[in-house]
Parts: structure tokens; C-alpha cells; sequence
């Protein structure tokens, strides 16, 4: 007897070919049947009108410290997600030293740079590992989708050199010291090394992270290590904005050193960012006259985004605004209180060397949350028409509620709504082999942006309201295609044999529901939040976790490990 059989359902496969109506059996795991598929199960799932596919693969997600509060990782099984990779951008919790102060700043970084509450971090994670392999052990038998980990640049840097780790460059017997511990981390089933240069990321204490102080040596050393272990992969932010020939240069030289792909995070493709989408795709070809392969990430949507001048996060990467934002609560506010400090702040924005000039457009952001009984007129609204009741230049009144709130206050632009040719435009992109649908950052900004729901976004939009994408193809490109980046083994295409991750979808309904903020984390703290519509069965590794739009209790998911679960991906 099987285990499960889904029936009567339209089979799209992973690999892009057409659909075919077949069902798909499943025992101890793995997919034994597709076809006629004759006999009994423990269970049947009635797929008539409905597609199966693979599980769809998240290559960008910080679920590193979710994980231990929320074993599901939701809300991403609940659209579709099966296999998610975390660790990135050099932001690991492992491995850590017996100096409590270690873990204390690797807490205080995430809730600053990642938008991970402190109080979430510290109730909810037991920081009880010292070595990756540690680490990896604590997430067996608790994970509901697989998981693969990174080892993480900040978190080696920071367990060698302590406190100077976000002050200084590395001596050569510290580098040495960090390539033990990649070593031992990827030894120990870390499936690659994770690293960033992102002005946008910034520790609680104002100074860059640990791994912005690297010199090219140091990272080019680390990746080389990485290439000393089976099915590794590299992961890197370089810088924001419009690339600059060096960080093309040293995304691929860090390609070569370890003869391993290189994604980049994060590729956004809009009418406005057009112009620059071929400069940023041609670090590829960089990459390849060097011997390597650097991929960027996208994201089928720009999220709209809810800022903070509390966090500062995003606002901290335009020009000038690096040290304000980084300062101490009181200094900082009392900063934006002063009309003439601000003035200063908004004039060093205004500058046309801005990369983000648009962001300073204060007139265009709408209040979302306040926290002053006073401010609550204003949510809902735009600053433009606040200013302007008020007699108040925008940033001027911005500042104002901000002050007020304590500067919790949340703003940002309206949320995007693309074209039917903005969607061309990433079809476009997504079809190029420089570029791979993911950087979902699930588990990250949790009161910042929600794109976790990137998957049911995209079958909902690009597939069935604007009809740009047949939906074989955008199968094949969150499930085929993001596996193959990272080697995945058996995972990313319905085959006889594979892992049996399989989604359930309506194709006629799916689509995300509308993003809101749900307290429901260690702490009390809140995060955005939605459910999908359509995404009616979700089976990891042949158990279900989601059974007719609903999260089950089970926590199928598996510990990836490198060289294991993964091969040395392709440079082709």
C-alpha cells in the first residue's frame, strides 16, 4: 500500500514541459508513480481540476532564528514553499563562542540590519550551540519545509576576533582562523558561505557589519574554502544601487576562487529601474571571462515597503545618513526634532548622487502606523496633503509625526502595481540565464516588507490576471531552476525517484491574500502576514503540512546538508 496518492490532477512536472493529466504516488517519501497509479494509500488527495507540481524553492530566506519559535516557517508553506535557504548575506546565529557577548551582538545585528525583533530573538531562540554543527543538530525533527543553512561571514568574523571584528581588517592568522570555522561549518552540512558589502547593512551599534570590514583578500580566501567542500554555493550583496565596475570584478574573482556560483540579492525590475537592469545582469558575463557565475536574484514584485526613522533601515543607505541612523534613540530623535539638524539630513538626501533619491521624495510616502493619539488623523494618509493642511514642507511634517511617535511611526510609498508591461519585462529578465526568480528575505523586515508570498504573487499576476507567463514555464522557474542553482538532489521536478515535495494549486484562484500585521511573536511583537488563496495541498517529503488551504501539525522538513542533500552546482 502507498502512502499517499494525489489523483486525477494536471501533472506540470518542474522541467517546463506541458501539462499531462496523471496521478502521482508516493511511498516512504519519495515519488514511485506517475501515471495510472492503481490500488489503495493511507491517504488520497482528489486533485481533479487542480495542477500538481514540485514545491517551490526559496533561495533567499534569514529563517535561521524563526526556526525555533515557528517550525513551519510561515506564512511560506501556506504558498506553496517546500524548501527554503537561510543563512544569507553573512547572517548567521552559529557558530557562536562561550563569551555570552557573542550571541548578544549577533541578536542585536539581526534586530537591527534584518528587522528581527530583539525581544523575539532573546525569548524565543535558546542560543544554546556553539559550532554549526551544533546548530544544524538543534533544527533536526522541528523544520516543516527542508531547510539548507549558510555559514555566515559576520558570525565566523565575529567568534574570531571578538569585539574588533566590526572595527578592523583581519590579520592573516585571523583569516586563517575564520577559514577552520567555514571549514568546519560546511564540513558539518553548511551548504555555502554568505558574505555582504551592503551599505544598508549596519550593527546595532552604527558601525558597519563584521563582514563590510573584510578586504578583498579575506573574502576571495573564503570563498576559496568553500570550494574545497561538495555542493557549496556563494552568497553576496556587494553593494546598493547601480554596480560599480569593482564589485562586478569582485563578485566574479570570488566565482572563480571557488569555482562555485555566485547569486547576488537583489535584482529589481521595474520601469523605473529599466535602464540599469542589462548593467547589473552583465556582472554575469564578468563573471564567466573570469572563469565563474554570478546569478542574480529578483523578486516577481517590488513590495511596498513600511519605513521607520526608529529602525532607519533602507533610509540609512542614502548618502549622509549612515551615522544619524545609527545613533542612540534619544540622540537621533532628538536630531529630527531640530529643524535646522534635520534640514542638514534631508539636504544631504536631496543630493543627485543619491542612488535613492526617489526614497527621499518625502511627499510621496502615506502613513501607515502611528502611536500618538494625535497622529491618528493621519493614518492612511499622504504626506503631500498632511504638508500642505499644515503649511509644513513634507519632510518638515514627517519629522513632526515622527518626533511624536516616539519615531515609531510607519510610512512609505503606496504599494507598486505593475503593468502587464512591467511583467513583460521580468518574463524577460527571468528567461535570461544571468537571473533567478527568488530574494523573498522570509523571516527578515518583519515590519518592513512582506515578500514571502512572492510564488502565489506570481501565478496570480504574471500568470492568470496579465497572462505573460504560461504557467508550465513559471513553475519551472521557482522549482527546477532555483534547485539547480544550489545542486539540490532530487528536489525541484516531479520524477519518479525524487523527494516527494509536491503542491496542490487551483489554478483559476491562486494568489496571495492581502498583507497585514498579526502579533504573534515571542514577545508580543508583530510581523506582516498573509495567507493564499488557491495553494489547497502542500507535501513535504511525502507528509502533508498543508491539507486543504490549512497548516497541519506535522514538521516533515529536512536538515539539508551539503554534499549530501546537494551537488557541486553547474558553472554552465
Amino acid at each position: 500500500m502507498l502512502d499517499l496518492i494525489i489523483r486525477g490532477g494536471d501533472v506540470i512536472d518542474g522541467t517546463g514541459a506541458e501539462r499531462r493529466r496523471a496521478d502521482v504516488g508516493v511511498k516512504d517519501g519519495r515519488i514511485v508513480a506517475i501515471g495510472v497509479v492503481e490500488g489503495e494509500a493511507e491517504r488520497t488527495i482528489d486533485a481533479t481540476g487542480k495542477v500538481v507540481t514540485p514545491g517551490f524553492v526559496d533561495v533567499h530566506t534569514h529563517f535561521d532564528a524563526q526556526a525555533f519559535w515557528d517550525g513551519a516557517l510561515t506564512p511560506s508553506p501556506l504558498h506553496g514553499v517546500t524548501t527554503v535557504l537561510a543563512g544569507n548575506c553573512g547572517f548567521t546565529i552559529a557558530p557562536l563562542t562561550d563569551d555570552a557577548a557573542d550571541s548578544e551582538y549577533l541578536m542585536r545585528m539581526l534586530a537591527r540590519v534584518e528587522g528581527m525583533p530583539l525581544e523575539s530573538l532573546r525569548e524565543g531562540v535558546p542560543w544554546s550551540w556553539r559550532t554549526t554543527a551544533e546548530y544544524l543538530d538543534a533544527l533536526e525533527g522541528r523544520v516543516g519545509v527542508n531547510v539548507g543553512m549558510m555559514v555566515g561571514h559576520s558570525a565566523i568574523r565575529r567568534a574570531v576576533m571578538g569585539g574588533e571584528s566590526n572595527q578592523r581588517a583581519a590579520t592573516p592568522d585571523e583569516v586563517a582562523a575564520m577559514s577552520r570555522l567555514l571549514h568546519d561549518g560546511l564540513e558539518a552540512g553548511g551548504i555555502g558561505f554568505s558574505s555582504s558589502w551592503a551599505r544598508t547593512h549596519n550593527d546595532a551599534e552604527g558601525r558597519m557589519v563584521p563582514s563590510r570590514y573584510a578586504t578583498k583578500d579575506e573574502l576571495v580566501e573564503l570563498c576559496r574554502v568553500a570550494g574545497e567542500h561538495e555542493g557549496t554555493s556563494l552568497e553576496f550583496l556587494p553593494m546598493v544601487g547601480p554596480f560599480e565596475p569593482w564589485a562586478k570584478e569582485l563578485m566574479a574573482d570570488m566565482s572563480a576562487a571557488a569555482q562555485r556560483p555566485l547569486n547576488w540579492n537583489i535584482l529589481v525590475i521595474t520601469t523605473a529601474s529599466a535602464g540599469n537592469v542589462e548593467n547589473q545582469l552583465s556582472a554575469g558575463d564578468v563573471a564567466r571571462e573570469r572563469g565563474g557565475k554570478v546569478i542574480a536574484l529578483t523578486i516577481p514584485k517590488p513590495p511596498g515597503v513600511r519605513l521607520s526613522l526608529e529602525s532607519g533601515f533602507v533610509l540609512d543607505a542614502m548618502p549622509g545618513w549612515e551615522t544619524v541612523m545609527g545613533l542612540p534613540h534619544a540622540y537621533k530623535k532628538a536630531i529630527l526634532a531640530d529643524p535646522v539638524a534635520r534640514a542638514e539630513l534631508n539636504a544631504a538626501a536631496q543630493v543627485d548622487s543619491n542612488p535613492m533619491r526617489t526614497l527621499a521624495d518625502w511627499s510621496t510616502k502615506r502613513i501607515f502606523d502611528v502611536v500618538a493619539e494625535e497622529n491618528r488623523p493621519y493614518v492612511g494618509r499622504m504626506v503631500s496633503e498632511i504638508a500642505a493642511e499644515q503649511g509644513r514642507e513634507p519632510f518638515d511634517m514627517l519629522c513632526e509625526i515622527a518626533v511624536a511617535d516616539d519615531l515609531l511611526t510607519s510610512f512609505g510609498p503606496d504599494a507598486p502595481v505593475s503593468s502587464a508591461e512591467e511583467w513583460k519585462m521580468r518574463v524577460d529578465v527571468w528567461r535570461d540565464s544571468r537571473a533567478v526568480i527568488g530574494a523573498s528575505d522570509a523571516g527578515a523586515h518583519l515590519d518592513l516588507l512582506a515578500t514571502f508570498n512572492y510564488s502565489t504573487v506570481l501565478l496570480g499576476e504574471a500568470v492568470r490576471e496579465h497572462g505573460v507567463l504560461p504557467l508550465e514555464e513559471a513553475v519551472h522557474l521557482i522549482t527546477d531552476v532555483p534547485a539547480q542553482l544550489y545542486g539540490l538532489v532530487d528536489r525541484g521536478r516531479l520524477e519518479v525517484g525524487h523527494h516527494a515535495d509536491i503542491v496542490v494549486l487551483d489554478p483559476m484562484t491562486v494568489d496571495s491574500d492581502p498583507i497585514a500585521l498579526r502579533t504573534d511573536l515571542p514577545g508580543g511583537a508583530a510581523r506582516l502576514y498573509a495567507d493564499s488563496q488557491g495553494i489547497e495541498h502542500v507535501v513535504v517529503n511525502g507528509t502533508p503540512l498543508v491539507a486543504d488551504g490549512r497548516l497541519a501539525d506535522a514538521r516533515p522538513g529536512a536538515v539539508l546538508r551539503s554534499g549530501r542533500d546537494t551537488r557541486t552546482p553547474s558553472l554552465d
